[in-house]
């Protein structure tokens, strides 16, 4: 039987699955409690966390079985985003105990990213661990893996250069159009940008370091429009609500998409009879889009409606680049997830502890009992209750004295990581000499069915 529970890490992300298969697996924010649930409704699964972002979608859960655990993940994978099971298994990745918590801590650091040390991702990681603080199935070591991440991403932007410079899918896309205009400028583009979030906000930062000082922004409300214009007032704003986009977008030769629509904002259809792009531009407009699930339609060409549509996938070819000169600090950086992954391996490693300082008692108990229940027995009915109750303090005693030593050997603070392997040894060394490995499994067992339960 398995002794320990695996932390297991399973999804798919940018480098090994397409945008078309992302985002019908992405799970918006709101929904992650109910995924948390649904994942810990299944037999195998003990904890769970979901990091959906536009660049992937990574399960975390801990499990009673590896094998069964795994299967049950997949299954509620198919299950909520609809995609049979053979069509997605070729994209996802699975990676269980160290080579997931290793995972995670490099998608903190930013080393995982499409643009490598992008901020965004430490804050998703983040957000991942303040929604987990109000859902049951969110537990003590997931609680403690993510918080470690978090450590971990704030340690790699602080203490290397991975940072310095523009790190974000948001300057990738600014890049990636400057690259794609005539000219590489942005001087006779009209630019308009759907969305006025935190995407939005660092496309106008960049689209204004790079001489785009004019923008139309779109979006459902106006104070969000309001607030991001307040933020940059060397940029002229022309700002929109949405159901002047389509104007907005006839007018306009690039367009960023970076809205929290789930589904297309512009299709092939709407763009087919617009105006053509100026000759300025290249007689083409220009899609950009940011968003996943995505909000303009792949199908939009220039053979059939005189515009080209880019989507985070496409980002690929600018931010190479980028990863060589960030190759130095990427490696100052995988020295320091390596500290942080030794610091939450102690961590796990002390709580395993537990389970055999409950059933070194236990078993103790029992024989105390056992044997205080015969003594009296011997000892007949002339025995006073006050004698009862003094050999009983001393079989107590006794017992309490012997544990002293054993149970002083099984605690760790899982500060340091010798001082846990020692801890460890004891703790393999006390349960063959008291034979506690069947007891411990059991009530591992039973543990597990009486959380079931209570779901």
């Amino acid at each position: 039987m398995e002794k320990k529970s695996s932390i297991i890490a399973i999804g798919l992300t940018i480098h090994n699955a397409p945008v078309e298969l992302r985002e019908k697996l992405a799970v918006p924010e709101p929904e992650w409690p109910r995924a948390i649930e649904e994942l810990c409704a299944y037999p195998h699964i003990e904890e769970a966390a979901v990091l959906s972002t536009c660049n992937r979608l990574e399960i975390y859960v801990v499990g009673l079985s590896y094998h069964r655990a795994v299967r049950e993940v997949e299954e509620w994978m198919s299950k909520a985003s609809g995609v049979d099971l053979e069509e997605m298994r070729p994209h996802l990745f699975l990676l269980r105990d160290r080579d997931a918590t290793s995972h995670l801590l490099r998608v903190s650091g930013g080393l995982d990213s499409l643009v490598m040390g992008e901020g965004q991702i430490l804050a998703q990681v983040k957000q991942v661990h303040k929604v987990g603080q109000s859902c049951n199935g969110f537990g003590r070591h997931l609680n403690g893996l993510f918080k470690q991440a978090v450590t971990a991403g704030k340690r790699v932007r602080s203490e290397t250069s991975i940072a310095s410079g523009a790190v974000s899918v948001s300057s990738a896309a600014a890049e990636l159009a400057q690259l794609k205009l005539p000219g590489n400028t942005f001087e006779d583009a009209s630019v308009c940008i759907i969305g006025a979030g935190k995407m939005s906000k660092l496309l106008v930062k960049h689209l204004h370091s790079k001489g785009c000082n004019k923008v139309t922004l779109l979006n459902r409300s106006l104070p969000r429009c309001e607030a991001l214009a307040e933020e940059f007032p060397e940029v002229e704003f022309d700002v929109h609500l949405m159901p002047e986009m389509m104007a907005c977008v006839e007018k306009s030769d690039v367009i960023f998409a970076a809205s929290g629509s789930e589904e297309l904002l512009i299709h092939a259809a709407d763009v087919v009879g617009m105006a053509k792009a100026p000759d300025a531009v290249g007689g083409v407009r220009r899609f950009f889009d940011i968003s996943v699930p995505r909000n303009i339609a792949p199908d939009i060409t220039v053979d059939s409606c005189g515009s080209i549509v880019y989507n985070v996938d496409d980002l690929k070819e600018v931010v190479a680049a980028n990863t060589q000169a960030r190759a130095k600090a990427a490696e100052e950086a995988e020295g320091l997830l390596k500290e942080e992954q030794m610091a939450f391996e102690a961590w796990r490693d002390s709580l395993e502890t537990v389970p055999t300082i409950k059933a070194l008692r236990s078993k103790a108990e029992a024989v105390r009992s056992a044997e205080l229940e015969k003594t009296l027995n011997r000892l007949g009915e002339g025995m006073t209750n006050k004698q009862k109750k003094a050999v009983e303090e001393l079989s107590k005693s006794i017992v309490n004295k012997l544990l002293h030593g054993p149970m002083t050997a099984l605690r760790s603070d899982g500060v340091d990581p010798e001082t846990v392997k020692q801890t460890l040894a004891n703790m393999d060394a006390l349960e063959r000499m008291f034979e506690l490995g069947q007891m411990i499994e059991d009530d591992r067992l039973a543990s597990a069915s009486r959380s079931k339960k209570s779901k």
